[in-house]
């Protein structure tokens, strides 16, 4: 069974403190995937990306890219026209720059698609779904994963339907 990566690209270190979200999230979850770091930007350092993309690609297994890059986002569109394997999105600076961000990151040419994702842990877990698609060990991991969630949900209705009957 071929080996499912999450190759995380940041465009700075400075992005490290958000983009380290995305492999909390794997771990809390028990997710079992290899979540790999690494920065290089499509603006400063374009030699080093494509460099770094051919050895991913070269590496073999399913990947997963989530791009970490703030302002235009020119790593998301680079990657996505560089490789077969899905990119997804997830801007820093979402919140700050809203809609002019998600055009930023998203607004690419036909034949170079780029998902967007704004919180770090939501692309974690697409991610995980994609890679899923071929590994039932994800598959089974999602599964308990949705259960938690449920589970979190009816032990909520619970507490919240107490409480409104004690204040009768």
């Amino acid at each position: 069974m071929p080996k499912e990566k999450i190759i995380v690209l940041m465009g700075s270190p400075r992005d490290l403190s958000f983009a380290s979200r995305i492999k909390d999230f794997l771990k809390a979850e028990k997710f079992p995937i290899t979540c790999i770091y690494n920065v290089a930007s499509a603006h400063r350092t374009p030699q080093k990306l494509l460099k770094n993309l051919q050895e991913y690609e070269d590496s073999g297994g399913n990947i997963v890219y989530i791009t970490v890059a703030g302002l235009s986002d020119a790593l998301s569109g680079v990657v996505a026209g560089y490789t077969k394997y899905p990119v997804i999105a997830c801007p820093p600076d979402s919140e700050k720059y809203g809609g002019a961000k998600i055009f930023s990151s998203t607004a690419m040419p036909r034949g170079i698609p780029v998902a967007y994702v704004s919180k770090p842990e939501n692309a974690a877990l697409a991610a995980v779904r994609i890679l899923a698609l071929s590994n039932p060990v994800l598959n089974e991991s999602l599964d308990r994963f949705k259960q938690k969630m449920e589970k979190s949900v009816y032990e909520g209705a619970e507490e919240v339907k107490k409480i409104s009957e004690n204040k009768k």
